[in-house]
C-alpha cells in the first residue's frame, strides 16, 4: 500500500509539473501569437507584462485551489479530492489550447491553477500518513522529485515537438486525467484521516463540541497552531518567491540571448529545452534528496543548504552577462537549490500539523506564499522594462533575493527530525496538547 500510494502521488505530481511547465517554456510564442488578437503590440516588455500576469491568474488560482481542495480532503478524504483537482487542472490546461485573446488564456489559466493547487498538499499528508516509520521524510522527498520530473518530460517533448506550436504543446497537458482512474482504484485512504472523518460525523448534532470540530481554517489562524501556520507560511513564501521568478523567466533570457546572436528561432526553441532539462536534472536530485539530507543532519539545516545553493547560484548567473554554455553548467545547481526548498515545505509541513487539519495547513501555508508569488512573474516583466531596460536577468534576480523571508521562519522552525507525527488527542483528552519539540500540534 506504501508504494502504492507514492506511485500515484509522484506520478500525479510529475504530470502536475509537465502540465505547468510546458506553459513556460510556451509562454513567449503563445504570447506572440495572442497579443495581436488582443490588440496589444508585440515587443519584449508586452509578452513580458502580460506573460506576466498569465502566470500571476495561474498562481493566484493555485493558491485558491490550495486551499479550496485542503479543507474538503480533511473532511472528505485524501484520495477522492486528489482526483477532482487533477481532472480539474488537466482539463482546464489543455482547454487553453483554444484560447483566441490573451485574457481568455488567463481565464484558462486561473482555472487549472485550482486543480494544481491540489495535488502538493494533499499528496504530501497522504504519503506522510501511509509512510509514518522512519523514511517517512525520504518518500515525501522522492514524491516531490515528480514535479521536476514532469518538468523535465516536459523539457524533452518541447524539445522534440515545439514545431508543432504551443497549442499542440499545451493540449499534451490533458494526459494527467488518465491518472485519476489509477488513483480511484489502487489508492486507498489511510487509515488515520478515515477515522477523524468518522469520529467527526458521530459527533455532528452532539452538545458536546471538540475542539477538533471547529472549522479547520480558524483553528489554523488561532492559538496554539497559529505559530506552526506562520513558520510554514514564511518558509514556502520565500521558497516560492524565489522558485517562481527564476523558472518562469528563464527560458525567456535564453531565448533573448539566441536571438541577440543572430541565430534563428528554431536554435533558441532547442536551447531553451536542453537548459531546461538541465534545470529540472537538478531539481530532481534537489527534491528527492533532501529527504534524506533532512534525515542525516536535521530540518533546519537541510533548508539552510538549499537556501545558500539557490541564493549563490542566482546571483552569480542572472544579474550578469553570461554565455549559453555558463548557463548550461549553473543552471542544474540553480535547480537543486530551488527544488530543494520546495521539497522541505512538504516533508516538512506534515510534521507540524495533526491529522484533522494536515492536508489544510500545508495548503494554507503554501497557498498564503502563492498568493504573494503570484506578483513576481508579473513584476519581473514589469520592473524590467521599468528599471533595467528591459534585461529581464537582472529583475530575475532582483525578485528572488526576496526569499530571504524563508530565513525568518527557519530561525523560528522546530526541530522535527526522528519526531513521530502528530495526532489528534483521543477521546475523552483534551485537546491541542499534543506536542512535537515546542510546536503545539
Amino acid at each position: 500500500m506504501q508504494w502504492l500510494v507514492l506511485f500515484g502521488t509522484t506520478m500525479g505530481w510529475a504530470l502536475d509539473g509537465f502540465a505547468g511547465s510546458l506553459y513556460a517554456l510556451v509562454l513567449g510564442p503563445a504570447m506572440t501569437d495572442l497579443l495581436p488578437h488582443s490588440g496589444v503590440v508585440v515587443n519584449s516588455a508586452q509578452i513580458g507584462f502580460y506573460g506576466g500576469l498569465t502566470v500571476a491568474l495561474f498562481l493566484a488560482g493555485w493558491a485558491t485551489g490550495g486551499i479550496l481542495f485542503g479543507v474538503l480532503a480533511d473532511y472528505f478524504g485524501r484520495v477522492r479530492v486528489l482526483s477532482i483537482g487533477i481532472l480539474t487542472y488537466a482539463v482546464f490546461t489543455a482547454a487553453a489550447a483554444f484560447a483566441d485573446t490573451w485574457w481568455q488564456l488567463g481565464i484558462l489559466r486561473f482555472i487549472a491553477g485550482l486543480g494544481s493547487g491540489v495535488e502538493a498538499p494533499v499528496g504530501a499528508a497522504l504519503v506522510a500518513e501511509v509512510w509514518r516509520n522512519r523514511y517517512r521524510a525520504r518518500a515525501c522527498g522522492v514524491m516531490m522529485s515528480g514535479y521536476a520530473a514532469g518538468f523535465f518530460m516536459a523539457a524533452l517533448a518541447y524539445g522534440l515537438l515545439s514545431e508543432k506550436g504551443w497549442r499542440f504543446m499545451l493540449v499534451l497537458a490533458v494526459v494527467p486525467a488518465f491518472l485519476v482512474w489509477f488513483l480511484r482504484r489502487y489508492v486507498p485512504e489511510p487509515e488515520e484521516i478515515t477515522d477523524v472523518i468518522a469520529r467527526r460525523k458521530e459527533r455532528k448534532g452532539q452538545t458536546s463540541r471538540r475542539q477538533e470540530d471547529q472549522f479547520v481554517l480558524r483553528r489554523l489562524l488561532s492559538a496554539p497552531h497559529l505559530r506552526a501556520t506562520l513558520i510554514c507560511t514564511a518558509l514556502a513564501t520565500g521558497a516560492l518567491l524565489a522558485f517562481w521568478s527564476v523558472s518562469t523567466w528563464y527560458p525567456q533570457i535564453i531565448r533573448d540571448m539566441t536571438l541577440a546572436e543572430s541565430l534563428p528561432a528554431q536554435e533558441a526553441n532547442h536551447r531553451v529545452a536542453i537548459s531546461s532539462m538541465l534545470f529540472n536534472a537538478g531539481g530532481i536530485l534537489g527534491y528527492a534528496s533532501w529527504g534524506f539530507i533532512a534525515d542525516a543532519i536535521g530540518r533546519k539545516k537541510a533548508f539552510l543548504v538549499s537556501f545558500v545553493i539557490s541564493g549563490a547560484s542566482v546571483a552569480y548567473l542572472f544579474p550578469f552577462e553570461h554565455s549559453y554554455s555558463t548557463y548550461l553548467a549553473v543552471i542544474p545547481i540553480v535547480g537543486f537549490g530551488l527544488f530543494g526548498a520546495l521539497s522541505g515545505n512538504f516533508v516538512y509541513g506534515p510534521e507540524m500539523f495533526s491529522p484533522s487539519m494536515r492536508a489544510s495547513g500545508i495548503a494554507l501555508a503554501n497557498s498564503i506564499g502563492r498568493y504573494v508569488t503570484a506578483a513576481g512573474p508579473l513584476v519581473a516583466g514589469v520592473i524590467a522594462s521599468s528599471w533595467f531596460g528591459g534585461n529581464l536577468g537582472v529583475a530575475t534576480a532582483v525578485l528572488a533575493s526576496t526569499g530571504i523571508i524563508a530565513l525568518i521562519g527557519l530561525y523560528f522552525a522546530p526541530e522535527t527530525r526522528d519526531a513521530e507525527l502528530p495526532t489528534d488527542a483521543p477521546e475523552g483528552v483534551p485537546q491541542d496538547h499534543t506536542t512535537v519539540k515546542g510546536i503545539s500540534s
